[in-house]
């Protein structure tokens, strides 16, 4: 018990960075994901292309390479300096933003045709169209999807440890490098702790989903 005392408040500090890097994460991966998703089915080719190739780039490399990139890269680059917090929140949001428009996209296209066509037919614009008939449809079928997504997102945060930034796998390392004998203990804390955290994720995602389900019935 005296053990769980003296690691318990480490272990909390990088909780609830972990949790704050999660959340800002997740909302720009889904500002990211609806803008990309939409702008991949664009009539606009050159739009398409540049949003195919910030998909394809971030899909097609290495998330520990892009936070690298941006933390250690981008100063000697560009001169432009970012802490190591705003470098985590630009690389998970890039990349599950990414991986994200693809089930936006996909969702979107999961619609039937004839309900676009009929919205048409009762003079509806694009915009209506969209918030009327096609998003609601679309986001409840993509918040499965979604929710296996933020879960991916939650175990990728271990990454920015790399980057030294102090959340929940960074401080349990540096708790195990003062006293090697309680590794065990330390990794099994770690992972009850992300269990937990992904656990209250998935129990909101499933009360999102029945919330939609009872608004579509």
């Amino acid at each position: 018990m005296m053990l769980m005392v003296e690691l318990l408040p480490a272990l909390w500090r990088g909780t609830v960075i972990t949790i704050e890097v999660t959340c800002l994460s997740t909302a720009a991966a889904l500002v990211l994901a609806i803008a990309a998703g939409l702008a991949r089915l664009s009539p606009l080719r050159p739009l398409q292309w540049i949003t195919a190739l910030y998909v394809e780039t971030f899909r097609g490399t290495s998330l520990l390479v892009q936070l690298f990139w941006l933390y250690f890269a981008f100063p000697l680059l560009l001169d432009i300096r970012v802490n190591a917090m705003t470098a985590a929140v630009l690389a998970l949001g890039l990349n599950y933003g990414a991986y994200g428009s693809e089930i936006v996209r996909s969702s979107i296209l999961a619609i039937p045709r004839g309900q676009t066509e009929a919205s048409i037919a009762l003079n509806m614009t694009p915009w209506m169209r969209m918030r009327r008939i096609i998003g609601p449809q679309a986001l409840a079928m993509a918040l499965p999807s979604f929710g296996n997504l933020q879960i991916e997102l939650l175990k990728g945060t271990s990454l920015v440890s790399l980057i030294t930034l102090a959340e929940l796998t960074y401080q349990g390392m540096m708790l195990r490098s003062y006293d090697m004998s309680r590794t065990t203990l330390i990794l099994i804390l770690i992972l009850l702790i992300y269990f937990g955290i992904a656990q209250l994720m998935t129990r909101i995602i499933r009360l999102l989903e029945r919330r939609f389900v009872v608004g579509r019935s």
